[in-house]
């Protein structure tokens, strides 16, 4: 597939991406690689294949959740900015 330098100088801008003149023929030889691969694995036959949803049969394991008790709260604690109430005290994340 081939792409041209005002699709990669698009690209950029989306991406906020400051490209030197340079750099442009380097990224477009990069994302016509990429394109070609995946057009490789887009037109892999893939008929004859099982459908599959990952490479093995394994489920989600869960173990029961135990409380267990740490006694040097201390030290959990000494590298913290601030702290409450023998808890780490952070910024408010939701107004």
């Amino acid at each position: 597939m081939q792409v041209s330098r005002e699709e990669i100088l698009h690209i950029a801008n989306l991406a906020h991406l400051e490209l030197e003149e340079n750099e442009v023929d380097t990224y477009i030889l990069h994302l016509q690689d990429i394109l070609n691969f995946a057009n490789i694995v887009n037109t892999a036959p893939v008929d004859e294949l099982e459908i599959t949803i990952g490479n093995n049969e394994a489920k989600n394991v869960f173990r029961k959740d135990e409380v267990k008790v740490f006694e040097d709260n201390e030290s959990l604690l000494q590298n913290a900015i601030e702290k409450e109430q023998n808890m780490f005290k952070i910024p408010k994340v939701i107004n």
